[in-house]
């Protein structure tokens, strides 16, 4: 299931009360889109990291009780009131007696003398066995507590995140041109580092406060893994090439139009980020001149950053001349 479907699943399922299991391989974003949905559902978060518990965490120490009798202890992580998602992740990861200890409180929301408030919901996250990650395999009992969902990575739906993060340009125009690589784990390598949308975001930041680039691109190969890091080196060598985008919105009936898709991902990426509704004829006009694929992918890049466009006369003529494309 795609990002999005996720998290309407989890908003649907947190107001059910329903426990759910979210599967999916490293770095992909599990405990992003359970911290998210719950933020966008104004609750309160306890991310509960499972794998550094022992079983008596869960339940407590115990102590004599005025009356003579043993007592537990509430541990203080555990919700006293109010609303929230309490979230077990990597729950598989945790040894058998942990997650056995787990059971009670997923099923029957509650540990002991422990009762998780009404207005608590349970959600847990953990990779895949086959992922060859840190996992026990969940005991069946525990299994059967929860709705499992798996998580499939959309490159559509990470563009629009991308975007919304401040990815940089040169990086998703990189991985427009080579899609495959946003996320390339294959558990068979031995390799330490690999392509993911976690590895990218952590890219993004080291593209941006780089200066020397040998250094960088050591760092890439410790962050996405040698190849993805060669394949993007030589991107980057396109990238800045690129004609300026003032030379291009001064000029968009006449500056040569390339043919290399590499060096036309590049361009429609940075062209759409500039996109403001002062440049929007000009844009359109450079935008009619390229292949038509490009041409829409220009458009969608630059209506993302820039909306109003998709609302100008120019935008209207260029959507009739590209309507069999847009279909």
């Amino acid at each position: 299931m795609k990002a999005s479907n996720i998290a309407k699943s989890l908003k649907q399922l947190i107001n059910l009360k329903q426990p759910v299991f979210l599967w999916g391989p490293p770095g992909v974003g599990k405990s992003q889109i359970v911290a998210q949905t719950a933020k966008s559902q104004g609750l309160d978060l306890i991310d509960i990291r499972v794998i550094l518990l022992d079983p008596v965490d869960l339940r407590g120490l115990p102590r004599i009780s005025k009356d003579g009798l043993s007592e537990w202890c509430i541990p203080s992580f555990l919700p006293q009131e109010g609303s929230g998602v309490l979230f077990l992740d990597e729950l598989n990861a945790a040894p058998p007696l942990v997650q056995a200890a787990c059971y009670q409180l997923v099923l029957d929301r509650r540990l002991g003398d422990y009762v998780l408030p009404d207005g608590w919901s349970v959600l847990a996250a953990g990779n895949r066995e086959k992922d060859r990650s840190v996992t026990h395999r969940m005991p069946s009992a525990l299994a059967n507590r929860f709705i499992h969902i798996d998580f499939t990575v959309d490159f559509d739906e990470w563009l629009l995140w991308a975007t919304e993060a401040d990815i940089a340009s040169e990086l998703t125009a990189f991985l427009r041109f080579r899609p495959a690589l946003l996320h390339d784990f294959n558990p068979e390598r031995s390799g330490k580092a690999f392509p993911s949308p976690r590895s990218w975001e952590f890219a993004s930041g080291i593209l941006k406060s780089s200066t020397d680039p040998v250094i960088f691109y050591e760092l890439l190969a410790g962050t996405v893994g040698t190849g993805a890091a060669k394949e993007f080196s030589g991107f980057m060598k396109i990238w800045q090439s690129l004609p300026e985008i003032e030379d291009i919105i001064a000029n968009p009936g006449q500056i040569e139009i390339p043919t290399d898709p590499a060096i036309l991902f590049a361009l429609c990426e940075m062209v759409g980020r500039a996109a403001t509704m002062e440049r929007g004829d000009q844009l359109l006009i450079f935008a009619g001149r390229l292949p038509d694929e490009f041409s829409v992918l220009l458009i969608r890049e630059a209506v993302r950053h820039c909306n109003e466009i998709a609302r100008s006369e120019g935008f209207a003529r260029w959507a009739v001349k590209h309507a069999d494309v847009l279909v």
